[in-house]
């Protein structure tokens, strides 16, 4: 009886942190469809070909295409967070010293996260505005002025730390991977009209209904084998051995840690994304005085996803960020020291330095597979949309089909985990 009432409870509490996450969904999704006043956001039609209004929508769940109030996601959250990181690897020592002193450093570290990400958000806010503004003719923005900019770069950034606070309230109370949840739906909200845009724009006029299903089949046998195909990788692992010189009674003196194949997960094309797109709002800015500038070509170019130079960085970018990533998801040095203060070892390796050594070697023969199969996979919808004339509207293909597959197995190992845990807990009590 007292075991059926515990579990009761369980599925309650889990229950509630899932009904608890969908309503700060929706609260998020009405949020996409509050225009920003003084914008039209119908002029965004003439530029919807721009890669950055793709990116964008990735990271604002479509809120870019009614230029709402949570139009720039959380793109500028998700680029201060990649320069705090950045800084923590021996470049500030304060942040180093931050970063070793747990919560109350990662509280620290926080606080000039957010205060970075309003730095960026606004100017970012400022630079799409004025960008699109000009690439639609002069006809987003109203009434252009200083105090016009300003006032829409404020409302933005607000719209930018209220979407960051919702994450966080995520994190903290609901199903855990707020930021990453929030990106997802917005992709899943866009499938359906990204599916309608496609068939209007292949068979818009088409009579016969042939054609459209054979096409619409194959596409879906396309997207079902890359969706295996990412699954499959994702759950990957390699398993290291481990022994223990001490275990407790009727316990076995051996055990495996399991590394992911791709242990960095779906944050380096995240990242990628984020820096492609900071630059390319930035850059707007100077659209209207400076378009025909030999500088600004060659950098409007290199930070392009339509063009050759910018598929190059941001497979680049996606390489760097899995080994990057994958060192600050795996700390080589705070594992070793964990297996010799737990009295393990790996059979045939030396504790301390040579376990250390070990590892390392190991993330970056797992990394290199790894970002391989990221920046495959995120240069599909690229390559389909300079060959086939795709687009990544329709929400799953390559970079948003890596953060729909990599969150779901996340939020599900996650939602195990606690049932694992309510499980033993109640065990233990009992």
């Amino acid at each position: 009886m007292l075991k059926t009432m515990k579990n009761a409870f369980t599925v309650k509490e889990i229950r509630n942190k899932i009904l608890f996450t969908l309503g700060v969904l929706i609260v998020f999704r009405l949020g996409t469809y509050i225009t920003v006043p003084g914008i039209n956001a119908k002029a965004l039609q003439s530029v919807a070909s721009s890669g950055l209004i793709s990116i964008l929508n990735t990271f604002s769940g479509g809120g870019l295409t009614n230029y709402s109030i949570l139009a720039m996601g959380v793109s500028p959250y998700i680029t201060a967070q990649i320069v705090i990181q950045l800084l923590q690897m021996d470049i500030v020592p304060k942040y180093v010293e931050w970063s070793k002193q747990g919560e109350v450093g990662r509280r620290k570290l926080n606080q000039h996260t957010r205060i970075l990400t309003i730095v960026l958000a606004f100017i970012q806010s400022i630079g799409v505005t004025a960008g699109f503004n000009f690439l639609s003719s002069l006809n987003l923005v109203e009434n252009p002025s200083i105090q016009t900019y300003v006032s829409i770069g404020l409302i933005l950034t607000g719209g930018t730390m209220f979407t960051a606070w919702l994450g966080d309230m995520i994190t903290d109370r609901g199903i855990g991977n707020g930021v990453s949840i929030i990106i997802m739906a917005g992709i899943l909200a866009r499938v359906p009209t990204g599916i309608q845009q496609i068939y209007q724009e292949q068979f818009g006029s088409a009579s016969d209904l042939v054609q459209p299903l054979l096409y619409c089949g194959l596409l879906l046998v396309v997207i079902l084998i890359i969706v295996t195909f990412v699954t499959f990788v994702e759950q990957a692992a390699y398993k290291i051995p481990i022994q223990y010189t001490r275990r407790m009674a009727g316990a076995s003196d051996s055990s495996y840690l399991p590394l992911k194949i791709n242990v960095a997960g779906v944050i380096p094309v995240i990242f990628a994304s984020s820096f492609i797109a900071t630059p390319q709002a930035i850059l707007m800015v100077f659209t209207q005085n400076h378009s025909e500038d030999t500088w600004y070509k060659i950098m409007t170019n290199l930070f392009s996803m339509q063009t050759t130079a910018g598929m190059i960085l941001y497979t680049v970018l996606i390489v760097g960020f899995t080994f990057f990533y994958a060192f600050v998801q795996v700390n080589p040095e705070k594992l070793a020291e964990n297996l010799q203060k737990q009295g393990s070892y790996i059979p045939s390796v030396w504790p301390g330095r040579e376990t250390q050594n070990y590892v390392s070697s190991l993330l970056i023969r797992l990394s290199s597979v790894g970002s391989l199969y990221l920046g495959l996979v995120s240069l599909i919808p690229l390559v389909s949309s300079n060959v086939w004339g795709l687009n990544e509207s329709i929400g799953l293909g390559g970079t948003s089909l890596l953060i729909v597959v990599g969150v779901t197995i996340q939020t599900i190992n996650q939602l195990n985990g606690m049932m694992m845990k309510q499980e033993y807990v109640g065990f233990i009590r009992e």
